[in-house]
């Protein structure tokens, strides 16, 4: 299987949502329902002030997400998938919406927890790092990043160990790594504010 080079466009996301309104079967898969509740059982806290979701798509995990927070920003690069995400919430209005292509584009505010759920492995090495600056530019003291990963093969500029590694090494200066859960087929990270970080002006 032939490996991008490069963080994947947002073309090659318009592509797969133009075939398919559901092109990863968010709805239906079994193992997408069981690594949500997964997600959702290792979060540290109870409940959140504010959390930034990267890469919503059509919004299934962000509907149950938002029971847990105060408020949600929920990102993703695929006009047709934001639609599908803000009519499931719609009842929601806590839930805010944004077309954008991180780490590139990237919502204003601070938050206290960033979900980063099957996104870093479309991007390349050098965005990853630029990724890892936003976070610690937006992170709140104390505050948690989630990261999930398929491990299986793909044809994306990284595999999934290689996403959450290169991520997590990007991020010792400010982050440490709480827990960390390996199944079949995804790896799920928590990391955490080392004690004496603070929040820095994202590039």
């Amino acid at each position: 299987m032939t490996r991008h080079d490069h963080s994947l466009p947002a073309s090659y996301f318009d592509e797969r949502y133009a075939a398919n309104l559901d092109p990863w079967d968010f709805e239906t898969s079994d193992y997408e329902r069981a690594k949500y509740a997964a997600t959702l059982d290792a979060l540290p806290r109870d409940r959140y002030a504010s959390v930034l979701e990267v890469g919503c798509s059509i919004g299934v995990l962000t509907e149950v997400l938002a029971r847990r927070c105060d408020a949600l920003v929920s990102l993703d690069l695929a006009e047709r998938a934001l639609e599908r995400a803000r009519e499931r919430c719609r009842d929601l209005p806590h839930v805010r919406f944004e077309l954008a292509q991180v780490p590139g584009q990237w919502p204003e505010g601070t938050f206290d927890l960033i979900l980063l759920s099957e996104v870093v492995y479309y991007l390349d090495a050098g965005d990853v790092a630029r990724l890892a600056d936003r976070v610690q530019g937006c992170l709140r003291p104390g505050g948690e990043v989630v990261l999930v990963h398929w491990t299986g093969e793909t044809h994306y500029p990284l595999t999934g160990d290689e996403a959450a590694e290169r991520f997590i090494d990007g991020t010792r200066a400010f982050l440490r790594v709480q827990s960390q859960s390996r199944t079949d087929k995804y790896r799920l990270d928590v990391l955490a504010c080392h004690e004496d970080a603070r929040p820095r002006a994202s590039a």
